[in-house]
């Protein structure tokens, strides 16, 4: 079965299991929504979401965090590991977003990548989220297993994995295919123990 039979077939399932799959960071706002993009690099996204309420609590908005004192800063995040690169990211990106863009968050993804922190990545997770756009597919660990898994691509590369997600499935669906196949990684498809023989995209997957 080629790619472009296998996306719909795969994407038809993963609604059915997850009708109501999204983003797990917590956020109130796009700005919250960035920050806790930058901090899950290399962290889970429960770890994340441990440390974001004190921290949005104290520094909500971007002037507020723009002025925070690094060392508090890395006191709150630090354990979301490399917490001193990640304290310096996120205040320097809240300093830019007052000084270059007047408080106000760019939306696309060639400004958003002058940020402190952002990469390609982050930039799709606040652009398809927080302002429903579908510039790419946020890949992650568990979409570049899954997508592997799930013969929808065979490179290891998470931009070849990206281009090859984006010609098989729809731009309308581009966001919401990351969730869904981050939540069948997190609750079947587990990396370290997958529950394969309740899986029911096992026909489909590669490593059967």
């Amino acid at each position: 079965m080629k790619r472009k039979e296998r996306a719909p077939l795969v994407y038809s399932e993963l609604e059915r299991l997850y009708p109501n799959a999204y983003c797990e960071l917590f956020h109130k706002s796009d700005f919250q929504l960035l920050i806790a993009t930058i901090l899950s690099a290399q962290c889970t996204d429960e770890r994340v979401n441990m440390v974001t309420p004190v921290l949005f609590e104290q520094f909500p908005l971007p002037e507020l965090m723009a002025k925070a004192p690094v060392a508090k800063l890395e006191k709150i995040i630090h354990s979301t590991g490399f917490y001193k690169n990640k304290a310096k990211n996120i205040k320097q990106c809240a300093t830019s977003i007052m000084e270059e863009y007047n408080g106000i968050i760019p939306r696309t993804i060639d400004e958003l990548i002058t940020l402190a922190g952002v990469g390609r990545k982050t930039a799709n997770v606040l652009l398809g989220n927080a302002y429903n756009i579908n510039h790419g597919v946020v890949v992650d660990t568990h979409v570049k297993r899954l997508s592997n898994h799930l013969a929808l691509t065979k490179h290891p590369d998470p931009i070849k994995i990206e281009q090859d997600l984006m010609k098989i499935f729809p731009r309308e669906k581009w966001t919401q295919l990351s969730h869904l196949l981050i939540f069948h990684g997190r609750r079947v498809c587990n990396a370290r123990k997958p529950n394969c023989p309740e899986c029911t995209l096992r026909p489909l997957c590669s490593k059967k």
